[in-house]
């Protein structure tokens, strides 16, 4: 019932976004902004905000969760490779499936939805899982639809942005106990609220181009998006439950596991000359999917 109360929260938020671009007051070059602003200040900023009030973590919930976070990649990785070119046969086309299948929309959807879900201190967990995020983008998810991989300096620079720093820093305070000026903490803690509408509203606008008929029109798309948003959370949940017993981070595990197409298929598509279309495509169907997909694998999982 909370999942479902959030997806409903952020559905309305998205249709805000979808009906602002409509009228065109949400165009193409606000949309940019406003991913920058989330990106760069709002989720770093929501990530922070996880080691305020005394929220800390232990070393073995760290290695538990890194651990837990490493492995997950790696086997969506080797089911990527394995199982996509079987189904597709199309480079450009299998290439962007790869992509879409092993990274999730983290950033927009997971974070202000473990947020809302588990609080603030869970995100302590959730950045852990932004560190072979970033790494495993802009190397495996370059190469896959590029064919190659940037320079090294290039290639660390991206990697440690403002939401890896963020996430660095939270466990050095955390880990450390530090305690930060009260001013501080209050400004933290209202630009990370503004992740979760900002999100959402960008989501929604970026729907607004795109028919229904076009979105689920295409039924390999549509068969896939099945497949990553209720079996892979069904199977992977399986795989979590071996690894802790810790509730709260079973729950955030799924949370990522479930969460929609990453907008970053897209961007990496677009940027070196894959199949943008697609992965567009990719991410409106499972965004649109999930607000019912979420809700129902929690609530036959018993979350």
């Amino acid at each position: 019932m909370i999942l479902f109360k959030q997806m409903l929260i952020l559905f309305f938020l998205m249709m805000i976004g979808w009906i602002l671009a409509k009228r065109g007051e949400l165009d193409n070059k606000i949309s940019g902004f406003l991913s920058s602003l989330i990106v760069n200040i709002a989720n770093p900023c929501l990530i922070l905000s996880g080691c305020l009030n005394g929220n800390s973590m232990n070393r073995q919930t760290f290695l538990t969760t890194m651990a837990l976070a490493v492995g997950m990649y790696a086997v969506w990785i080797l089911l990527a490779e394995i199982a996509i070119p079987f189904f597709f046969k199309d480079r450009a086309e299998r290439n962007v499936y790869k992509v879409m299948f092993v990274f999730s929309n983290m950033g927009f959807m997971g974070f202000p939805l473990i947020s809302a879900m588990y609080g603030s201190n869970a995100l302590l967990y959730a950045s852990i899982f932004m560190l072979p995020f970033n790494l495993l983008i802009y190397t495996y998810g370059m190469y896959c639809v590029a064919g190659k991989i940037g320079d090294k300096r290039s290639v660390l620079k991206k990697c440690f942005n403002s939401g890896v720093l963020a996430g660095i820093a939270a466990f050095i305070i955390s880990l450390c106990q530090l305690q930060l000026p009260d001013i501080a903490e209050s400004i933290i803690e209202m630009l990370g609220n503004l992740a979760a509408p900002l999100s959402m509203m960008v989501i929604g606008a970026s729907l607004a181009d795109m028919h229904i008929k076009e979105i689920f029109g295409d039924y390999k798309l549509l068969v896939f998006s099945l497949v990553k948003l209720l079996l892979v959370p069904f199977a992977g949940f399986f795989f979590i439950r071996m690894v802790t017993d810790d509730v709260v981070l079973q729950g955030i595990s799924l949370v990522i596991l479930a969460t929609p197409v990453g907008s970053m298929s897209a961007m990496l598509a677009r940027q070196y000359g894959g199949d943008h279309a697609l992965a567009s495509k990719g991410i409106a169907i499972t965004t649109l999917l999930s607000i019912v997909t979420m809700p129902l694998v929690f609530w036959i999982l018993g979350l």
